[in-house]
């Protein structure tokens, strides 16, 4: 087994980076893929960069060049349900594209032709997500997480995303991930802590959040890749 870790920010990638053993630096594609171990494990992890597209290049490099057989997304995102709060770990159940519209043709929002409106993540490897949390004491939420080349900060159109595909959380490269996944039968993997809410501090620091946030996900990643060895 080999797995691929992607984050979309460099502050994502450098705690799990800095947890690898035997790290091997190979340039492909204008990115960096860090190959390594962690307990025996040959793992691969990668700095997608923001949005869609460049999520998409990423993980089919990833399955494709490097051969990775998993794929764990680890990020922030954006809450849109109420229950959600600042520092809350969400994993996603089913991902969508909140921007992809062809409604004029007749098709729902977030559906093309030969595709789906909602990928849904493995169930294995969610199972892995649940044990780790229970080992560690962490409250972990599952939901569906709406994925958009846009950073969305108007409340209505959070609403509108949230009525029409059920959405939990936003972010900005999950969905994409999931459609190549799912194309090339690899399992894979979405973990997001909240970034923001409805109900944040005005004095809120997202540098530092990132930071923190970015160490908590990569201590749950890695101890999910250490039972994966099992």
């Amino acid at each position: 087994m080999k797995i691929a870790i992607m984050g979309a920010m460099p502050e994502e990638v450098e705690p799990l980076v800095a947890r690898l053993h035997d790290v091997e630096e190979i340039q492909y594609a204008d990115n960096t893929y860090y190959v390594g171990t962690h307990h025996g494990q040959e793992v691969v992890v990668a700095y997608s960069k923001i949005g869609k597209v460049f999520a998409t290049l990423t993980a089919a490099t990833l399955i494709e060049k490097f051969g990775c057989d998993r794929l764990l997304f680890t990020g922030v995102a954006g809450a849109i349900n109420p229950d959600l709060h600042i520092g809350d770990l969400i994993i996603a159940e089913g991902l969508c594209q909140h921007d992809l519209d062809i409604t004029a043709f007749g098709h729902p929002y977030g559906y093309v032709p030969e595709g789906e409106v909602c990928i849904w993540t493995d169930p294995e490897l969610r199972e892995i997500a649940r044990k780790v949390a229970y080992e560690k004491g962490i409250k972990l939420h599952e939901g569906i997480i709406a994925t958009g080349d846009q950073f969305i900060a108007d409340p209505e159109r959070k609403q509108w995303i949230a009525e029409t595909f059920k959405a939990d959380a936003l972010e900005m490269e999950g969905a994409a991930v999931a459609v190549v996944c799912h194309a090339l039968e690899v399992p894979f993997f979405v973990l997001r802590a909240i970034s923001d809410s409805a109900d944040m501090d005005a004095g809120f620091d997202f540098d530092t959040f990132l930071q923190s946030s970015a160490k908590e996900s990569a201590d749950f990643v890695m101890a999910m890749v250490k039972r994966m060895r099992h």
